[in-house]
């Protein structure tokens, strides 16, 4: 598993998608904190991050399949996925490995983001005065929830050679895990609570307030685990 994370995200470093991904996602939400008067924290009058963490979620949708979008398809097109699996790795260790390595590359977006937290800290009044729990569940609502992301854009892209439909598919499977489950919970008053609580939305949104819950924490690596699991007997079936 070790020797295809590090190959996987040394070429991720050795090619462009690492900095236009790490370049797009910081530019982005730079703009929308700093510099759109809709979203500015300057404008907004409050020592938050909300526009980091209430915005980040749908740059990710189509940030993480970017990333995702060759791991698999991109072998299968070459030809060189049967020669990874015939190697003495596991089934696992190769998803595994290609999971781990996207992950890393999107927490590695994340790291410069920690500066606005302390650009806020400052500019409060009084300095420090902005909520220091809230934000640290938030970037765990965040993290987690681009392992669910990332896991997904797996998926997608082991089941096509086609990088672009590849792309498509987890974008769209990103925002209906994201949020169709809460839009169809309003639908309906019966489980409407059940149908909510499904979802990605009401789970990062719990975590956001800073009560790090350990069902919150549960749900993420449920869904991730699952859909791994799905990744792994996709590939295990040798059907491309």
């Amino acid at each position: 598993m070790i020797q295809v994370f590090a190959k996987e995200f040394n070429s991720f470093l050795n090619s462009l998608i690492a900095y236009i991904v790490i370049g797009f996602f910081l530019t982005g939400i730079g703009l929308m904190m700093w510099v759109f008067p809709e979203t500015s924290v300057l404008d907004y009058g409050f020592a938050d991050l909300d526009t980091l963490f209430s915005m980040g979620p749908y740059v990710f949708i189509f940030l993480i399949p970017a990333i995702t979008m060759k791991s698999f398809a991109e072998e299968k097109k070459m030809g060189t996925l049967e020669l990874l699996l015939t190697k003495p790795l596991s089934d696992w260790h190769v998803v595994l490995g290609k999971f781990l390595a996207a992950w890393a590359l999107v927490f590695l977006a994340l790291i410069p983001t920690i500066i606005y937290y302390f650009t806020v800290y400052r500019l409060g009044n009084p300095v420090g005065n902005i909520d220091t729990a809230g934000v640290i569940g938030s970037y765990l609502g965040l993290t987690l929830l681009a392992m669910v992301f990332c896991a997904i854009g797996l998926l997608a892209s082991s089941l096509t050679s086609n990088q672009v439909v590849s792309f498509i598919l987890a974008a769209f499977l990103c925002f209906i895990i994201y949020t169709g489950f809460d839009s169809l919970s309003s639908l309906g008053a019966n489980a409407a609570l059940f149908v909510k609580q499904a979802g990605i939305l009401y789970h990062y949104e719990a975590l956001s307030k800073g009560l790090v819950d350990s069902r919150d924490v549960i749900y993420f690596l449920s869904v991730t685990g699952f859909v791994l699991l799905t990744t792994k007997v996709v590939i295990s079936s040798r059907q491309w």
